[in-house]
């Protein structure tokens, strides 16, 4: 398999030559691993086993490090969680100008490289462990750059979110995409994905779902229907992009909010859900209100929903959700990049105005529509002049309409549309 350059390899070497420990968390097959055996070929690497003891890791973990000097990869670190305590000891010998076989020329940073695919446990224990000496770094799927092969360093949300005025006079500049937005939306954005036939995508997306989020979703939570949890992801992939109501979704399939909660969290814990927090103009009241959910990837989401081929996205009623999920995706790969990445809220009114993608940093706000339409209007921004009506002490950036249209144009005073595969 040809390897596509990811947009985060600059920002990993930036955390090699700075931490001495880097940990990389995502689902399954994100590429994780395709990664680092690519950006850091001279690396020792090392594949856990919830079966085996790799090593004898489990059992002698000092041992092990010593067999296993770095500059060392740790891959799926979640079934050797008895090395972290090994490797902090290390860290700080190695800072104090202590010696343990390590050959590393860069001293006391750029020793160890953590991979997980779950948010709990062993990388919950690694963050407290290893503070201040450990930077974290979230992997998904591909960005729409990475699948155009194009490069992604100076991308055009940096652009905006730097120069909001100026980026929306600039020209149109887009990717260049060979596929439709809905074979996209259907193939998912997973890289196994991306260069397989059509008809081996739904193998594909039925084979992950077994052996991937269900063995980790073994390893987090005790399940005793796996057929209502099954279901249960399946309703999930139904609802993404829109608000979360826990006692409407569980009593669709006959359980309790508190259940659907934690089913929820349990998503979220191996990557296969996101939630954007609701925006509040009283800073306190941030983190209240319903979130919206996203279910991490729209091939499963299709894939779920027994959609069996892109052409029957063709006026199907999940096709703008799940083009308001990939765009939602795009921007959270996009800011993840960033040295600085943004907040990312979105808004909805008591009257029913709402802003699907609320950015905010260094005191601006980015507000964003995601329309699936060719011909987006001045109506499209209803929800964008809202917010600015009821908050007009905010410093509001020019709005953008993200829509898969030709180029940039100006709907109203204030906001513009920009094709969904800009560059």
């Amino acid at each position: 398999m040809i390897y596509k350059h990811r947009i985060l390899a600059p920002k990993l070497q930036r955390m090699i030559q700075q931490f001495s420990v880097v940990i990389i968390s995502g689902s399954r097959q994100v590429g994780k691993s395709t990664l680092l055996r690519n950006e850091l070929s001279g690396w020792d690497s090392v594949v856990f086993d919830p079966a085996i003891d790799v090593g004898n890791a489990r059992q002698d973990p000092d041992l092990f490090l010593n067999n296993h000097p770095p500059p060392l990869i740790l891959d799926e670190i979640q079934y050797a969680p008895e090395l972290v305590g090994a490797i902090k000891r290390r860290v700080d010998l190695a800072r104090s100008g202590g010696h343990f076989n390590n050959p590393s020329a860069n001293g006391d940073v750029g020793l160890y490289v953590l991979t997980g695919s779950q948010q709990w446990s062993v990388l919950k224990s690694a963050s407290e462990s290893l503070a201040g000496r450990a930077a974290f770094l979230d992997m998904e799927g591909f960005c729409l750059a990475e699948i155009a092969e194009a490069g992604a360093e100076d991308h055009w949300l940096h652009r905006y979110l730097t120069a909001p005025e100026q980026f929306v006079a600039e020209p149109s500049k887009r990717l260049g995409l060979t596929r439709t937005v809905n074979e996209q939306l259907w193939r998912g954005l997973l890289p196994a994905a991306d260069t397989l036939e059509r008809t081996t995508i739904p193998e594909f997306y039925n084979a992950y779902l077994r052996t991937c989020i269900e063995r980790d979703v073994r390893l987090l939570t005790d399940l005793a229907d796996w057929q209502q949890f099954r279901r249960f992801v399946q309703l999930a992939a139904a609802l993404t992009a829109q608000e979360i109501n826990h006692s409407q979704l569980g009593r669709d399939i006959g359980m309790t909010p508190q259940t659907a909660q934690r089913w929820l969290a349990t998503l979220r814990g191996t990557f296969q859900w996101f939630e954007t927090p609701a925006f509040h103009g009283n800073t306190i009241k941030k983190i209240s209100g319903k979130p919206k959910g996203y279910l991490a990837d729209t091939g499963l989401a299709c894939s779920l929903q027994r959609i069996s081929s892109a052409s029957t996205l063709s006026g199907h009623p999940l096709t703008g959700a799940l083009f308001e999920t990939a765009v939602a995706g795009e921007i959270r790969k996009l800011s993840a990049t960033l040295p600085t990445p943004p907040n990312i809220y979105h808004w909805r009114s008591h009257s029913g105005a709402e802003v699907d993608l609320l950015l905010e940093r260094d005191g601006t706000f980015y507000p964003m529509e995601i329309k699936l339409s060719t011909r987006p209007s001045r109506q499209d921004t209803r929800g964008i002049t809202s917010f600015r009506a009821r908050y007009p002490h905010l410093n509001i950036a020019p709005g953008l309409v993200i829509a898969p249209v030709e180029r940039v144009e100006q709907l109203s005073e204030n906001d513009y549309c920009l094709p969904w595969d800009s560059v």
